[in-house]
């Protein structure tokens, strides 16, 4: 598939579509390619919990309380004016 930039501003359907069908496109500007762009062969999507580092900070109960934590990061730099 060919699509002009401006083409693909006013109608990315037009590209989702073809990405949606395993075809690439390329993408032109003032009748010049400037972009190929292919759909990934990735099929799997994972959530965000999946991850490994989701909750990685979970156990950590110094961290309850983000202000007191920040003025005393910040106590030193200040005291020292």
């Amino acid at each position: 598939m060919e699509i002009s930039f401006l083409e693909l501003r006013r109608n990315p359907g037009k590209l989702l579509e073809a990405l949606k069908r395993k075809s690439g496109a390329t993408l032109f500007r003032r009748g010049k390619p400037i972009a190929r762009i292919v759909p990934t062969n990735e099929e799997k999507h994972c959530s965000v919990s999946d991850h490994p580092a989701f909750g990685m900070w979970a156990d950590h109960l110094e961290d309850e309380d983000v202000a007191r934590q920040v003025r005393e990061m910040r106590k030193g730099r200040y005291s020292a004016l």
